[in-house]
């Protein structure tokens, strides 16, 4: 397919990040392109229609954004004429130079901090690599620069797609519930991200998580566990305060270290998790033990991810607004012994029952926002009546994308009046913030900003 776009006709679904990279890079090859999207009327040199005033006729190629679905009615107009249908991922493959290599990640939670993690120990160990796909620029736009390694975040969605791409390894954090609404149920879900697995030559799986471990049993390549246990064979674990690597060692009998438990900041059991997918990841293609201890004692996580806000009269105060289904808020929840929570807003199918089951132990309030609350407050009141729920409406001044922070100064005085020594206040809401906020980082910056007014230091 390489370089055959000349002259093309090319019909671009969703004028987005994704969509709009393609047309960058297409045009420059010769192509042809206009787009459709309902909410977007107009792009730049483009021509723009609206889906069901879409023509497939005379079309060469669909390129398809991640988020359209397979039963979106000028998809199945386009697989009717017998168009092809395209995606980012497999054109920028199309078009990489041969000796460019690329590894992959997905899960349910932690994607951004480890393709960080291991584009950073690739760098340090020499290598010239980026992180990029769900994360960074698109792979499109990073496939043509001068780059050994590609470390590529794929979504769900991106996977959906996918079916001409390889890497070098893949790595799959975990598997939890996310996405529903859009795959149709977890299985179809979990399905498509243990597919990845189906283009890759080593496979980095987390043997902590119990769906990663079942789902992949029946895949027959080279599988590399890791896990926050003592590692065996083959493996990489902890061991006391170690990282180690059992697995990309001469003889699997011995082990290198590559890393201290205090490289890692911060320390928390999930974090831990996501260095260890990291270093197999860098390791698998070229990373130096030793230069990826000295990447991780530098990096620090991106915002909004366990971010401290606030330490103050003995409560933390922190953001980790990124933690936008249960799985994620689970592992946030579970770093701290006792958790003032604060959470809820669009639940995207997700079922809350594993979450309270498993951190209910830990939460000593639970301050709920947002137009999925209720599904939340149904599970705590079943499985744990004895935490004080409050439910916060949102103020009649407040809206999305303007000044007023009444709903986050109305929360976070909630829980100043509940806090005790030893508590931490925790934003993981365990939902999507499109119903109250312009994003998490909106909603992060906002219970930042709650708290540095509201709360008195001393």
């Amino acid at each position: 397919m390489q370089n055959n776009y000349e002259g093309k006709k090319l019909l671009i679904l969703g004028a987005g990040v994704t969509g709009l990279a393609c047309a960058k890079v297409l045009q420059q090859y010769g192509a042809q392109i206009t787009f459709a999207d309902d909410s977007v009327s107009t792009v730049e040199n483009f021509t723009v229609s609206r889906s069901e005033a879409a023509q497939v006729n005379g079309i060469d190629y669909v390129i398809v954004s991640p988020g359209w679905k397979e039963s979106h009615p000028l998809i199945v107009k386009a697989k009717a004429a017998g168009v092809q249908i395209l995606n980012e991922i497999d054109i920028a493959w199309s078009l990489k130079k041969p000796a460019q290599r690329w590894v992959a990640l997905t899960g349910t939670n932690g994607k951004t901090t480890t393709v960080e993690m291991t584009a950073s120990a690739l760098r340090q160990s020499g290598l010239r690599a980026t992180a990029c796909g769900n994360v960074g620029q698109t792979v499109i736009e990073s496939v043509s620069e001068d780059y050994d390694v590609l470390v590529i975040e794929l979504s769900s969605f991106q996977i959906h797609w996918l079916k001409e791409a390889e890497f070098s390894a893949v790595a799959i954090l975990n598997i939890a519930d996310d996405h529903v609404d859009w795959h149709g149920d977890f299985e179809e879900y979990a399905r498509v991200k243990v597919s990845l697995l189906d283009r890759a030559e080593i496979a980095i799986l987390n043997a902590d998580d119990g769906e990663v471990v079942s789902r992949t049993s029946k895949w027959h390549g080279r599988k590399i566990f890791y896990s926050l246990d003592t590692p065996a064979p083959g493996e990489l674990g902890v061991v006391e305060e170690l990282l180690i690597d059992r697995a990309f060692v001469s003889n699997p009998q011995e082990a290198a270290m590559i890393a201290e438990l205090k490289d890692i900041q911060p320390s928390v059991p999930h974090n831990v998790s996501n260095a260890l997918a990291a270093s197999a990841l860098a390791i698998a293609v070229g990373g130096k033990h030793e230069k990826i201890q000295e990447a991780f004692s530098r990096f620090k996580l991106g915002r909004h991810r366990i971010e401290t806000v606030l330490e103050a009269n003995g409560v933390t105060w922190i953001d980790d607004s990124k933690a936008t289904n249960p799985h994620a808020a689970a592992a946030s929840i579970m770093s701290s012994l006792s958790v003032v929570w604060i959470a809820g807003g669009l639940a995207k199918g997700a079922n809350f029952e594993a979450l309270i089951a498993r951190a209910k132990s830990r939460i000593k309030v639970a301050i709920l926002i947002g137009e999925d609350s209720g599904l939340i407050r149904d599970e705590l009141v079943k499985q744990a009546p004895q935490i004080e729920i409050i439910e916060v409406s949102q103020p009649s001044d407040y809206k999305k994308g303007e000044e007023s922070n009444s709903l986050m100064e109305k929360v976070v005085q909630i829980a100043c009046e509940r806090v005790a020594p030893g508590d931490s206040v925790l934003l993981a809401p365990a939902c999507a913030s499109m119903d109250q906020f312009i994003s998490y980082a909106d909603r992060g910056d906002r219970f930042a900003a709650a708290v540095k007014k509201m709360v008195k230091n001393g």
